[in-house]
This record gives C-alpha cells, sequence and structure tokens, in this order.
C-alpha cells in the first residue's frame, strides 16, 4: 500500500523549493525596508554627495597613490552630474538608484521574492528587481537590521556597511565592489556628505 505521505511528499518539496519564493508577496518586506531607513517619504531623490575612493583590492589605496575625492547631484536612475557634466550613459545611476531604494517605489518595477541568502556570516532576505533595470537587479537585506546589504547587478556585486543618517533617512556610507567570479574587490568609496535638495541647481540642466 502507498502511504499518505508518498502523495503529499511532492506538496512538501513544492512548498520550500525556491520557485515557491517567487510566488511570495514582496510588499511586506518592502515595507520593512522603508520602516527601517525611515520612511519610504524620506527616500533620497535629488541630492549633493561628497565621495572619497579608490581602485584595488584592498581598503587603503596602493603605495604612494591617494584617494579620489569628488561632489555630485545625483537624481537617480535619470542624472548624475559630477561638476557640471551629466554622466549621461552610465550605469551606475541604477546602482545608486537602488542604494536609496527608489528602484523599490516605481510602479514600473517587478519585485519578486527570491530565497534568503547568507553573506559573511549575516542571514538576509533577497528581493529581485526587473522591469525598470536591465538585466535584473538582486538585493539582499539584513534580517536583523532589515537594511542594505548586498546588490548583485550586472558583472558585479555591491556590499554595503557604516549606515549613516541625514535629513531622516538612513544610508550605508561605504561600499566595497566586487567581481562575482573569485569575490575580488575593485573599488571602494566612501561618501563622506549628503544633501538634499529641493531643486536642481540652476547651473545643472535635465
Amino acid at each position: 500500500m502507498i502511504s499518505r505521505l508518498t502523495f503529499l511528499l511532492p506538496i512538501l518539496i513544492l512548498a520550500v523549493s525556491p520557485m515557491h519564493a517567487q510566488t511570495a508577496d514582496p510588499k511586506p518586506l518592502i515595507d520593512k525596508v522603508f520602516t527601517a531607513v525611515g520612511g519610504r517619504d524620506k527616500l533620497l531623490t535629488l541630492f549633493r554627495m561628497k565621495e572619497i575612493f579608490h581602485f584595488g583590492d584592498k581598503p587603503e589605496p596602493a603605495e604612494g597613490k591617494k584617494r579620489s575625492t569628488r561632489e555630485s547631484v545625483v537624481e537617480p536612475p535619470k542624472s548624475w552630474w559630477i561638476g557640471t557634466k551629466e554622466r549621461a550613459e552610465e550605469p551606475a545611476k541604477y546602482d545608486v538608484w537602488a542604494w536609496t531604494l527608489g528602484v523599490l517605489t516605481d510602479p514600473a518595477t517587478k519585485l519578486e521574492v527570491i530565497p534568503d541568502m547568507t553573506d559573511e556570516s549575516k542571514a538576509c532576505f533577497s528581493l529581485r528587481a526587473s522591469g525598470t533595470v536591465t538585466p535584473a537587479m538582486d538585493l539582499y537585506f539584513d534580517k536583523t537590521t532589515n537594511l542594505l546589504l548586498r546588490i548583485d547587478w550586472r558583472a558585479d556585486f555591491y556590499r554595503f556597511s557604516e549606515w549613516k543618517e541625514t535629513d531622516g533617512v538612513k544610508y550605508a556610507s561605504k561600499t566595497v565592489i566586487l567581481k562575482k567570479a573569485g569575490e575580488k574587490p575593485w573599488f571602494f568609496h566612501e561618501v563622506t556628505g549628503v544633501e538634499r535638495l529641493k531643486e536642481l541647481p540652476a547651473n545643472l540642466k535635465r
């Protein structure tokens, strides 16, 4: 006789499979994320950002080299000005859009829950954004803090740390970008200041 468990087993497997994760409602997770940073209405949409960064695989620049500094005005994902020069076709606009969590607010973004993962011993819940981002972008959030921990997009992944707060919103002040193959860092970035702007400076054009 075939036991009842034999019939139930395929159902149980389906319930815990990655395919099942994709059918889950992402809204409760998104609500947690917005609450963690200060609220959806507090997200950065147009702002000035001071940065310091260097290329390389170490947290400190190679001997004899210095970190670079710059000041940007960013309106992700549409525009990113360094000085008065717009970074016209720069894909990093979408990385910044994800960093601000703005990608989660666009009605045209398709969001789905993907399987949980662990990154550097931190348990994460995970969301995939597509439709407004090509290829799809995977975002991972620390289950303890509900803050953005990592983004996987294109050929890289981005790790975020050292959260700060300005004008009621939290943001990750440090980013390390790594190649997926071998997980070797190639870029270290720090946001040293953020100023929310009410309007675009007069010397810049959309």
